[in-house]
Order: C-alpha cells, then sequence, then structure tokens
C-alpha cells in the first residue's frame, strides 16, 4: 500500500468515525398546553436539555435534533393521548385525567380524594407503578405507549366569592368542579358545575358559579383569584394528572443509549417537575394574597364530616376497571401507606 492510498483509507476511517459520532436523531416533541405550563415546564427545560447533556457525555455518537410543537400547535388537550400514540408527536404530555375511558386505571387518585398533599410523592409512586405494576404498564403498552416521567398536581382547595367555616357553608352553592372532582362534592350539599381553568374566571365572574376546586399552581396565571378571593383550605389532595410519555413504536426503534439517556433524563425531569411545582405554588400563595385573596383553614372536624359523608365514589370506578382496578387501588394506597403518608380515607379499605 503506498503512502497515498494509506493516507486516503486512514482519512475515509476517521470521517466515517465522525459521521458516526454525530449520528442525528429527529424528536417530535409536543404538548396541548404552552411551556410555562406545569405540567410542560420540565419537559422544555430538563427533559430536553439533560437528553443531550447525558448523550454527549457518552461520547457522542449519537445526538438528537427537536421539533417542538408546544402549546397546542398540533392538538388539544381532548387528543393528548391519541397524539402519542398515533406518533403525531414522538413524545408528548399525556394528560390521562381526559382518557377516562380509554386509560381509567391511571384515575385512580381522582377517585381517592383526601390521600396525600405530598405531590412529590405522587411523582414518585406513579414513575414506579407505571413501569412494576402490571395492569398499569400493559395500559400505557396497550395504548401504544412508553411512559417517561410522572405528572402530577398541587393539592386542591375552594377558590371561591365566600369562605367556608362549615360544611353548611356550602350549601346550594354551586362550584366548578369538572370531570371526576365533581364526586368530591357529594354530601356537601354544593352543586357541581363543569368547566376549565380556562373557564373559571368568566364562570364565577359572570354568576355561573361561585366558586371552582383548583390549585394554586393553575390558579395563579389564570387570575382567578381576582373574582374568587376566598380561598378555603380543605386539602383535598395533590392528584396525579398523566405523564410525558413516548409513542413505543418510536422507542423501541430508538438505539440502546438514546433509549437509556431518555430513561435517566425522565428520573431528572421528575425531580425538576416537583421543584417547579412546589416554587410555583409559593409563588402563587404569596402574589395572590399580596392581590387581595384571604385565605381560611376548614376547621379539622369540618373536613372530617366532609371526608366522612362522602359516598363510596370509588366503587363505579372499580366496576369500571374490574380485578385490575382492585389491583391498582391496592398498588396505590400500599405505595402511599409505604412512604408515610396517612389517608384520610382508607378507600382500599373492604375491596
Amino acid at each position: 500500500m503506498t503512502y497515498t492510498t494509506f493516507t486516503l483509507v486512514a482519512a475515509a476511517a476517521i470521517t466515517a468515525g465522525a459521521a458516526q459520532a454525530q449520528q442525528t436523531i429527529t424528536v417530535n416533541i409536543g404538548s396541548s398546553h404552552p411551556e410555562q405550563n406545569i405540567w410542560v415546564y420540565a419537559m422544555k427545560n430538563t427533559f430536553q436539555p439533560e437528553v443531550n447533556r447525558i448523550l454527549e457525555e457518552a461520547g457522542g455518537e449519537y445526538e438528537v435534533s427537536w421539533n417542538e410543537a408546544y402549546a397546542g400547535t398540533l392538538y388539544k388537550f381532548t387528543d393528548t393521548a391519541e397524539a402519542v400514540q398515533d406518533g403525531i408527536v414522538d413524545i408528548g404530555m399525556v394528560g390521562t385525567v381526559w382518557e377516562g375511558s380509554t386509560m381509567p386505571l391511571q384515575n385512580v387518585t381522582y377517585f381517592t380524594p383526601f390521600a396525600t398533599a405530598d405531590h412529590r410523592m405522587l411523582i414518585e409512586i406513579f414513575d414506579d407503578l407505571n413501569v412494576t405494576q402490571e395492569d398499569l404498564a400493559q395500559s400505557w403498552a396497550d395504548m401504544n405507549m412508553v411512559p417517561l416521567s410522572s405528572l402530577i398536581t398541587d393539592s386542591y382547595d375552594v377558590y371561591a366569592t365566600f369562605p367556608i367555616s362549615t360544611l353548611g357553608d356550602l350549601q346550594n352553592r354551586r362550584l366548578n368542579a369538572p370531570g371526576t372532582s365533581a364526586n368530591w362534592l357529594q354530601g356537601t350539599g354544593a352543586t357541581p358545575v363543569d368547566g376549565a381553568l380556562t373557564t373559571y374566571y368568566t364562570n364565577i365572574q359572570t354568576g355561573v358559579t361561585e366558586g371552582t376546586l383548583s390549585f394554586a399552581s393553575g390558579i395563579l396565571p389564570t387570575r382567578v383569584y381576582e373574582v374568587a378571593p376566598e380561598l378555603t383550605r380543605v386539602g383535598i389532595g395533590s392528584m396525579y394528572f398523566g405523564s410525558i410519555a413516548a409513542n413505543k413504536d418510536f422507542f423501541d426503534g430508538l438505539p440502546a443509549p438514546v433509549q437509556e439517556a431518555m430513561k435517566d433524563a425522565s428520573a431528572a425531569t421528575s425531580v425538576a417537575h416537583g421543584d417547579y411545582v412546589a416554587e410555583l405554588a409559593e409563588r402563587a400563595m404569596t402574589e395572590m394574597q399580596e392581590a387581595g385573596l384571604t385565605v381560611h383553614e376548614l376547621p379539622e372536624a369540618e373536613k372530617t364530616a366532609w371526608v366522612e359523608g362522602l359516598p363510596d365514589i370509588v366503587q363505579p370506578w372499580l366496576d369500571q376497571t374490574g380485578e385490575a382496578g382492585t389491583r391498582v387501588l391496592s398498588a396505590y394506597f400500599d405505595a402511599l401507606r409505604e412512604r408515610g403518608a396517612e389517608p384520610l380515607r382508607a378507600w382500599d379499605e373492604g375491596r
């Protein structure tokens, strides 16, 4: 082999190595909500840069080119699961709370209120259960999705035009309580009215309702506190809302190092999500009180009366989900108690 030939072969090898080191994988990532939203913030600000960092530190064999479609540019909140399932995006925010018919098992927290206000605990629990609890894991697989990082709310309370000192104060009151959360008002004398964060302000302002069940990190950006200046802390609890998830066909086709990078980045995203919700909820309380929000605490005896006065709201969910629901309910409450939580009502007893 001549010197020239050797040089050309070596150069070709180096070029091939460089090409391999810079293999680019395009990932379409999106959501129905804007980047500032609590369920999206960590996708943009932690998940994406963390995947990039992990791959770079691993030697740079792979890199990701992100095609972003946040803030509902490709799909709305009613289509989050379908968007990921069908590959409209490769990775997206999935609100299982809106998938009561197709993913009912994931809604267990909404049928078991007053369990815990520790949103970080919920993230930890569902990051684990979505992978290790067979029924939940199979549900994700059946929907052609891989759950990556859990999404939650901070604790639900009552934002209204009136304070609540006793359950009697709820008699004949109309409160926005969308979807499953309407169950939380059974036995209180209040009338639930459907709605969403985007409709609460107008509903209350125009007298359609007199308040809402909601959480601080959602009330602040929508300025609902301006028309509902009385907050009564009830402690209905934090809720598992859904997950950041990947299309399963897409994920299974990724090189193993990229899959591992995404799993590791998901763990960091869960931590960042919990921190962001805590930070935003704390800031929300400060800013809302400075703007005139008055905070009340529902007396413990009244809270107990509320909890004990609720009918067996988990049973219709168990009727829908069958034995799988019973197993998920048991696994969820076992996980709560293992972490020191003391649910105000043992919804799993006798199941």
